[in-house]
């Protein structure tokens, strides 16, 4: 009788067994990282527990911040809402009905004050996951912490800053390219001398992963993307072996483990390449450090319980495939923004795998199983064939340009729909083991009165500030970014102005345009 043929999402077929070795002289802490980035890994030092929050106004996440820090997270992980995303005030047109729903609304200096109440940024470590804008939030941040008397040569934490992304997968961009591409290699530039802790960018397969990519696609559109950042601060002048020691990545965790774990390690020892090859030679240039969440779209509103465990086995993934922070899922997500009870249990999942599950005892534990060096590999030389195909074109902007990753990705997502749809690809609650439900999921709900309490909070805000300062703030910016001249340094005194970020975005706008996908 013939074996069933395995088939992964990925479009590898997966042997029925393996039995040939593959000679492992790798070492962890060593180019090409396969085996992780650290000598002693999680022995040394748990990767950073973090829950993504932010929702409604600052006063209301400020909240969930605290409860989350009380709770044993080690570092704090913001959602912005759309409006923030797109550099719209919150008493824009264009906002109505999008304040404070899928993260918080922050249009100015106060309303990040606010986030923070009580919170030194001296202290934690903050990642904000803001793209478009993510400028003018780290420009704000930066402001903050000089308030509060911090040294912003020690402030850690991680901007997204991933536009490329965006035009390939998720949308929330504003300005062409172009003058995107300038506003990263301007912030690369600004805190490489003056934020030298600071990730100045997180380039993300994880909205790659959500728009509906397979595993090999996640990899190499992601490093491809990498390597057009590197590739245009290295024009600009800047020095890889300084800039790319403040890159970081962001991945997707998905339900299978051995794929998940393999595609992991795999990113590791592409990316030690890539940066090789550009001229890094200091180790930590080389080496690719990432930031995990679990899957999303994986989540299901059906059964909704169910996610707890996928929630689990995603979180177990990432740490045996060695990440360095961590973020995992309310179970509730597939319904609303996380409770404090989801919350609470999805942090949990995390300190369980940390302290009760014996994968943080050794380095890379999964190493040397037959199956996961041949996945490794097999990813590996998937993920640059379709490199390959991408630097033909010209390298990431031109395959995006020409449609190329975004037509990808729509047929893994079709595919992939149409094997749950048929039945092929079973997903428990879904298209089987389903049941009749009397859904009684506490849900959290964002009131729509957010937005006339951020609108009170402008006109307020615009009263009392120095008018003036703040147009020849904006005219200056304006200025500034015709020519060549680094931004962030008058972003930041704009903002301490009190110039909101609707208004250098739009000032900015004037002078770019906006893009038209």
């Amino acid at each position: 009788m013939e074996p069933k043929k395995v088939i992964s999402d990925s479009g590898i077929e997966i042997k029925q067994l393996y039995c040939t070795p593959i000679v492992m002289d790798e070492k962890p802490g060593h180019f090409p990282f396969t085996r992780g980035v650290h000598d002693a890994m999680y022995r040394d030092r748990l990767w950073t527990m973090r829950q993504y929050a932010g929702f409604s106004t600052a006063e209301e996440s400020n909240k969930r911040y605290h409860f989350l820090l009380s709770q044993g997270v080690s570092g704090l992980s913001i959602a912005f809402d759309l409006p923030t995303q797109i550099g719209y005030d919150s008493d824009h047109a264009m906002a109505e009905g999008e304040v404070g729903k899928v993260g918080v609304a922050v249009d100015s200096l106060e309303d990040m004050e606010i986030l923070f109440q009580g919170i030194k940024l001296s202290d934690i470590s903050t990642s904000m996951t803001i793209n478009a804008t993510g400028f003018i939030l780290l420009a704000l941040y930066i402001a903050l912490a000089k308030k509060q008397g911090a040294d912003i040569k020690k402030i850690s934490g991680t901007i997204q800053n991933d536009i490329l992304k965006e035009y390939a997968a998720r949308g929330t961009y504003i300005y062409p390219p172009a003058p995107s591409m300038r506003i990263i290699t301007d912030i690369f530039e600004y805190c490489s001398k003056e934020v030298p802790k600071w990730n100045t960018i997180s380039i993300s397969g994880y909205h790659i992963r959500e728009a509906g990519s397979n595993a090999v696609q996640e990899l190499a559109f992601t490093l491809a993307n990498g390597k057009a950042y590197l590739q245009a601060a290295i024009a600009k002048g800047l020095d890889i072996n300084v800039f790319a020691q403040r890159l970081s990545f962001f991945f997707n965790a998905h339900n299978n483990i051995f794929e998940e774990v393999a595609k992991f390690r795999a990113a590791r020892r592409i990316w030690a390449n890539i940066t090789k090859d550009l001229g890094a030679t200091d180790s930590r240039a080389q080496m690719l450090r990432f930031h995990t969440q679990t899957g999303g779209s994986t989540l299901t509103a059906q059964q909704p319980k169910n996610n707890i465990v996928r929630v689990a086995l995603q979180g177990l993934s990432a740490v045996l495939g060695g990440t360095q922070s961590l973020h995992t899922n309310g179970y509730d997500e597939a319904l609303s923004l996380p409770t404090e009870e989801a919350a609470s249990i999805a942090l949990r999942t995390q300190q369980i795998i940390a302290f009760e599950s014996g994968a943080t005892d050794t380095v890379d534990p999964l190493a040397g199983s037959y199956y996961v060096e041949a996945l490794t590999k097999e990813l590996e030389d998937a993920a640059m064939a379709l490199i390959g195909k991408i630097d033909a074109m010209g390298g990431a902007v031109k395959a995006i340009e020409n449609r190329f990753m975004q037509d990808e990705i729509g047929r893994s997502a079709y595919a992939y729909n149409k094997a749950i749809e048929d039945g092929s690809k079973i997903i428990v609650g879904v298209n089987k083991f389903t049941m009749k439900e009397n859904n009684d999921t506490p849900l959290l709900k964002i009131d729509d009165s957010i937005r006339l309490v951020q609108t009170e909070k402008l006109k307020r805000l615009r009263d009392k500030r120095d008018n003036a300062a703040v147009a020849q703030c904006l005219a200056t910016i304006q200025e500034k970014a015709r020519g060549t001249e680094n931004l962030m340094p008058y972003v930041i005194d704009a903002v301490e102005k009190l110039c909101t970020l609707g208004e250098i975005s739009n000032c900015l706008r004037d002078v770019w345009g906006e893009y038209k996908g």
